[in-house]
């Protein structure tokens, strides 16, 4: 696992961007597994930068998104497909029909899920998948306790994401309490993970996956067991991690010797 620890939140998602860009511009038909969520943003927003200046481009890209909420019409604000339209798609030149978000709209959850798996494998896997983490350690929407091979499927989302996410919703909406998600071991197929990690409140989070035990009451510290996984996160969440002096002088390292 390397670790990268860089003095603000924008100087990690730009450096996740980077990667991410790098790879785009390097592979024809690349696919990318893509996260949600408040750690994504500034990333997203550096990518549609590349864009921009005719960096990259992302006709021939596929991507594949983690989870979204059960029941939320695709339209609605808090819908993770309107996430993405809103933060990254509508902004950059993305073929629409080569956006797989896991949706059910018939009830056939189990059809719907398999398929999922299916496509995603049809097209020769995820290159890289970007992550954040949970406050409880989640990825995707695989709460604690997961079955650490689990594929995609219905999760119920515990007390505390429901909380962490009530943000988003407003006071007189009613807040999902069911979503599908790739599953962990879905996750782990991905030939290279890169998570964000990004505030002082994801540091106990950032600590747990990267020095803590390997559990599935905290499934991220699955990501220990891949072979290539990229942590990204801010000084601010990396403050709680035990080796941080450390993981700054190995990166040091890494650069010197791949930057030659």
């Amino acid at each position: 696992m390397r670790v990268v620890i860089l003095p603000s939140e924008l100087k990690a998602s730009n450096f996740a961007a980077n990667i991410i860009g790098k790879f785009i511009s390097e592979k024809e038909k690349a696919v990318l597994g893509l996260a949600t969520g408040s750690s994504t943003v500034l990333t997203y927003e550096a990518l549609i930068k590349k864009y921009e200046q005719r960096e990259i481009s992302f006709k021939t890209v596929t991507t594949f998104n983690l989870d979204e909420y059960m029941g939320l019409h695709p339209d609605h604000p808090q819908s993770y497909r309107h996430y993405m339209n809103s933060n990254l798609f509508n902004h950059i030149d993305i073929n629409y029909k080569n956006v797989f978000i896991p949706e059910c709209f018939d009830d056939d959850y189990v059809t719907s899920c398999e398929n999922y798996e299916s496509t995603i494998k049809r097209h020769g896997g995820i290159d890289i998948q970007v992550l954040g983490i949970g406050t409880n350690g989640h990825i995707g929407f695989n709460e604690p306790t997961s079955s650490l091979n689990s594929r995609t499927r219905v999760k119920t989302l515990t007390q505390n994401t429901i909380e962490n996410n009530s943000r988003f919703f407003k006071d007189n909406e009613t807040q999902p309490s069911l979503a599908i998600t790739m599953g962990i071991g879905t996750i782990m197929e991905a030939k290279q993970i890169l998570l964000l990690g990004l505030g002082k409140h994801k540091s106990q989070a950032v600590a747990e996956i990267i020095e803590g035990p390997v559990s599935s009451f905290f499934p991220g510290s699955i990501l220990q067991l891949h072979k290539n996984v990229i942590v990204v996160v801010d000084k601010h969440a990396a403050s709680d991690l035990k080796l941080y002096d450390y993981y700054i002088h190995t990166e040091k390292m890494h650069q010197a010797y791949t930057c030659k």
